[in-house]
């Protein structure tokens, strides 16, 4: 049997093929977590969950795409899974982003964005991944990810940079002191998931103009910032490929995640602002995932 996950900073899918059941855990990322944190999440979260679906049934394969999956840090989730999951199956550990671009295109070229917790972007040609801008994370990049729509919201209301009607009611929401977002994002761990948890307030009243404008300069902000210089790279990327400059194109982006799957209406009008037209919207890669390994192992 097949188990296929993927993992975010915030959650993790997972999905034994052949039984099509999706479970959840809290989200796996190697440059945020160490070892031995992952593996108690795999045997706390995982395995109880788990072992009602497989019913001792031996896994094969277990295909796990992850945020932070680097080539240096995915050897420590593949040794976790391995300890914890199964000693026995053949483990592959990948970025989201190749989950992401195996999903929305499948054996197909096209270019690909991540939105969720964090964001990323790359051109795939249909087989391998050709990266964009490097992500940076929520400090110095992650635009248009929930992260960053959460930190530019909490510093805007904080520096008196949005109107007074929409602060008071982000107060009265959200029960937040100043005190208490400085002591969340400053001195816990995870704070791009605490950022990323404000994010709703933004959906709630998206309807506000200041709240609209907000959004619109996020996601504009990640065409400018990632898509755009994507294009500079694009005869790079064709000499790679050996394919025509009409076959690599980034016109039409394809986009995974949550934050694309709720705020598509945003997205759409920030990508139209910056010369750019929407293909697919995935809120999760992980059933197309299912698909794609069901039609390979095939």
């Amino acid at each position: 049997m097949n188990l296929i996950a993927d993992s975010g900073s915030t959650k993790t899918a997972w999905c034994v093929a052949e039984k099509g059941c999706v479970i959840h855990t809290q989200g796996l990322n190697p440059f945020q977590q160490d070892e031995q944190t992952i593996c108690d999440v795999l045997r706390k979260e995982l395995m109880p969950q788990l072992h009602g679906i497989i019913d001792n049934e031996p896994l094969t394969t277990i295909h796990f795409y992850g945020a932070g999956c680097t080539p240096e840090k995915a050897p420590v989730v593949a040794t976790c899974l391995k300890n914890t999951v199964s000693a026995t199956a053949e483990i592959h550990v990948e970025s989201d982003m190749l989950g992401a671009a195996r999903s929305a295109c499948g054996h197909n070229a096209g270019t690909v964005c991540i939105l969720g917790t964090g964001s990323n972007s790359c051109y795939y040609d249909g087989e391998l991944l050709h990266p964009g801008i490097p992500a940076l994370g929520y400090i110095l990049g992650d635009e248009g990810s929930g992260a960053c729509i959460g930190k530019r919201l909490v510093s805007d209301i904080l520096k008196q940079q949005l109107p007074p009607d929409i602060c008071q009611i982000f107060f009265d929401e959200t029960h937040e002191t100043q005190a208490n977002i400085i002591q969340r994002i400053y001195r816990t761990p995870l704070p791009n998931r605490y950022l990323a948890s404000l994010s709703p307030f933004c959906a709630r009243h998206r309807e506000h103009p200041a709240i609209h404008a907000l959004l619109i300069d996020c996601f504009t902000q990640f065409f400018r910032r990632n898509i755009d210089p994507l294009k500079c790279k694009m005869s790079d990327i064709e000499h790679e490929c050996e394919q025509s400059p009409s076959t690599l194109t980034v016109k039409q982006i394809h986009f995974i995640g949550s934050i694309a799957h709720h705020y598509r209406d945003e997205l759409t009008a920030a990508a139209e602002q910056c010369g750019y037209t929407i293909g697919h919207i995935l809120q999760s890669p992980l059933e197309r995932l299912v698909q794609y390994h069901l039609s390979v192992s095939r």
